[in-house]
């Protein structure tokens, strides 16, 4: 479960960066600060931008609440490290 949560969010990482300006965007950048940090009404009040309905928001707590149980400290530093090497890489 945690190299499926880990690749999961490589994945969206990979579909949000941009060719052109070789970064990746910053919502996705508050998104994922927010997700793999330990405030699950932080996570559900930035997911409340975007879409504020009530079954989507409910899902983004249950999803946070099991990453959060799920994942170590460690799993979500490597998860950071990752996508920052990503964003800094020169084939970006």
């Amino acid at each position: 479960m945690k190299l499926t949560g880990a690749l999961l969010l490589l994945g969206a990482a990979l579909l949000l960066t941009s060719g052109g300006n070789c970064g990746i965007c910053p919502a996705l950048e508050e998104d994922l600060a927010l997700f793999l940090g330990p405030s699950v009404p932080d996570y559900v009040d930035f997911v409340s931008q975007y879409r504020n309905e009530s079954a989507i928001l409910e899902n983004a707590e249950f999803l946070k609440i099991c990453v959060d149980n799920k994942l170590t400290e460690e799993d979500k530093s490597n998860v950071q490290s990752l996508v920052a090497k990503i964003d800094a890489s020169p084939l970006c």
